[in-house]
Protein backbone atom coordinates (compact mmCIF):
# COMPACT_ATOMS: atom_id res chain seq x y z
CA UNK A 1 0.00 0.00 0.00
CA UNK A 2 1.47 3.33 -1.11
CA UNK A 3 1.78 5.77 2.01
CA UNK A 4 0.73 9.65 1.73
CA UNK A 5 1.55 12.01 4.65
CA UNK A 6 0.04 15.83 4.73
CA UNK A 7 2.64 18.20 7.14
CA UNK A 8 3.63 21.22 7.45
CA UNK A 9 6.55 22.78 5.91
CA UNK A 10 6.78 26.21 7.10
CA UNK A 11 3.66 28.58 5.83
CA UNK A 12 2.86 25.25 2.96
CA UNK A 13 1.07 22.35 4.00
CA UNK A 14 3.45 19.89 1.86
CA UNK A 15 1.76 16.15 0.15
CA UNK A 16 4.73 13.81 0.31
CA UNK A 17 5.59 10.19 -0.92
CA UNK A 18 8.41 8.95 0.03
CA UNK A 19 9.84 11.76 1.57
CA UNK A 20 9.85 13.40 -1.75
CA UNK A 21 7.47 16.65 -1.92
CA UNK A 22 4.68 16.13 -4.54
CA UNK A 23 2.20 18.92 -3.93
CA UNK A 24 1.84 21.90 -1.86
CA UNK A 25 -0.69 24.07 -0.74
CA UNK A 26 -0.99 27.20 1.34
CA UNK A 27 -4.74 25.52 3.11
CA UNK A 28 -4.80 22.44 4.44
CA UNK A 29 -8.27 21.71 3.74
CA UNK A 30 -7.71 22.55 0.15
CA UNK A 31 -4.40 19.88 0.42
CA UNK A 32 -6.66 17.10 2.29
CA UNK A 33 -8.73 17.38 -0.77
CA UNK A 34 -6.35 17.56 -3.14
CA UNK A 35 -4.85 14.88 -2.25
CA UNK A 36 -7.81 12.41 -1.64
CA UNK A 37 -8.78 13.17 -5.20
CA UNK A 38 -5.05 12.03 -6.50
CA UNK A 39 -5.62 8.63 -3.94
CA UNK A 40 -8.60 8.08 -5.23
CA UNK A 41 -7.48 7.60 -9.15
CA UNK A 42 -4.23 5.71 -7.96
CA UNK A 43 -4.58 2.48 -9.51
CA UNK A 44 -2.83 0.88 -6.24
CA UNK A 45 -4.16 1.42 -2.49
CA UNK A 46 -3.15 4.61 -0.70
CA UNK A 47 -2.69 5.33 3.04
CA UNK A 48 -3.47 9.37 3.22
CA UNK A 49 -1.66 10.65 6.67
CA UNK A 50 -2.80 13.87 7.77
CA UNK A 51 -0.66 15.41 10.23
CA UNK A 52 -1.13 18.20 12.96
CA UNK A 53 0.95 21.90 12.30
CA UNK A 54 3.22 20.03 15.38
CA UNK A 55 3.70 17.18 13.28
CA UNK A 56 1.55 14.49 15.49
CA UNK A 57 -0.77 12.60 13.13
CA UNK A 58 -4.25 13.82 13.26
CA UNK A 59 -5.86 11.25 10.99
CA UNK A 60 -5.62 8.21 8.49
CA UNK A 61 -7.62 8.10 5.87
CA UNK A 62 -7.47 4.85 2.96
CA UNK A 63 -8.36 5.04 -0.41
CA UNK A 64 -9.96 2.91 -1.81
CA UNK A 65 -12.30 2.52 1.63
CA UNK A 66 -12.49 -1.42 1.44
CA UNK A 67 -8.69 -1.28 1.11
CA UNK A 68 -8.82 -0.09 5.32
CA UNK A 69 -7.25 -3.05 7.16
CA UNK A 70 -9.73 -2.51 10.33
CA UNK A 71 -13.56 -3.54 10.53
CA UNK A 72 -14.63 -0.93 11.75
CA UNK A 73 -15.32 2.64 10.58
CA UNK A 74 -13.38 5.52 12.32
Amino acid sequence: MKRVDLVKKGSQWVEEREGKAIRRGPLKTEAIKKSAQAAKRDPEPVTLKVHKEDGRLQEERTYPRRADPRKNKG
